[in-house]
């Protein structure tokens, strides 16, 4: 599995379950990184969707612990080991939110993909720190970028970066 992720420089991510930073690049990385993939994610992040769809071109997978929640288009897993099954033969997976499934099942992710928004805003839910982490480095960062006008919130610069896991991730 792979994780994508946009946090402000105090790995802040979210606040009332919306996302802290609006930038249109992130959202176009996002795109092109996980279509054609399975995406797995919270109901929380499931209703932050347009119009709390699943998103087209991906396989989309909730978990979750409500046995009722069935939205057309998602599939719905309620258990770690079940989801783990359900992901048996994905080439590729990414972890897209909330705080809690990133916090689940960050140790079975090999690789993370992180905006870094160069800001730090108010937050209720963070990312683990991976620059303080053993168990991950930086492979990889772009120079960075400044969100320009109509592209969200003007003026903020950001990187992408690429962290890799040091040893084998849970299995």
């Amino acid at each position: 599995m792979k994780a994508i992720v946009a946090v402000c420089d105090d790995w802040g991510i979210g606040l009332n379950g919306d996302m802290v930073v609006s930038n249109r690049a992130d959202m176009r990385h996002f795109v092109r990184s996980t279509a054609g993939h399975a995406i797995v994610m919270g109901r929380r992040t499931l209703e932050s969707f347009p119009g709390g769809r699943p998103l087209p071109n991906r396989r989309n997978i909730v978990l979750s612990r409500d046995a009722a929640l069935c939205p057309e288009g998602v599939e719905v897993v309620g258990s770690l080991p079940a989801l783990l099954q359900a992901l048996e033969g994905e080439e590729v997976a990414w972890v897209v939110g909330g705080g809690e499934v990133y916090r689940l099942l960050l140790p079975y992710c090999d690789e993370a993909v992180v905006t870094k928004n160069h800001v730090i805003r108010p937050a209720d839910t963070s990312f683990p720190n991976l620059d303080e982490s053993a168990e991950w480095r930086l492979e990889a960062r772009t120079e960075p970028a400044t969100i320009g006008s109509g592209e969200g919130d003007e003026g903020v610069t950001y990187s992408f970066c690429t962290y890799r896991r040091t040893g084998a991730p849970a299995s």
